[in-house]
């Protein structure tokens, strides 16, 4: 994603906006288009599991996002998610949650994306939380 299409992502604003759970969490489309879509979320006490860290359920959420929002950008606004799977390699603890989703693969109704799920400290410094990748398609016949 080299230059900034303006209604493009203010469109994709518009449309994160309207789910219900994604203005619960705060999360904000900061990227979009050229196959690739990113989205972030303020890291608050309210994410978090018993241990501190943020719930596996709001990084799962993040990349279930953000993939399917890059999948559009190539596919159309007209997509869901066919599946994805999601690995965990350290605890997301501060910062801002940054999902970053790069489609690898697209075809005329599907395409394969990958997702990094940083957390981004006050520095601006990210570390990797977690991995994902997932199957979206087209809903359009």
């Amino acid at each position: 994603m080299t230059d900034i299409d303006e209604p493009a992502l203010a469109l994709a604003r518009k449309v994160l906006d309207a789910q219900p759970f994604s203005r619960l969490l705060g999360a904000t489309v900061t990227a979009f288009g050229d196959g690739g879509a990113t989205l972030e979320l303020a890291i608050r006490e309210d994410l978090r599991q018993q241990n501190g860290f943020v719930h596996g359920g709001v990084l799962s959420y993040a990349a279930d996002n953000a993939i399917t929002f890059a999948a559009g950008t190539v596919l159309g606004p007209a997509v869901l998610t066919a599946g994805y799977s999601i690995d965990y390699v350290r605890p997301a603890a501060d910062g801002t949650l940054r999902a970053r989703a790069d489609v690898l693969h697209a075809g005329r109704r599907q395409a394969v994306v990958r997702c990094e799920l940083l957390t981004v400290d006050a520095d601006g410094v990210e570390t990797l939380c977690a991995l994902a990748q997932g199957t979206v398609r087209s809903t359009n016949p």
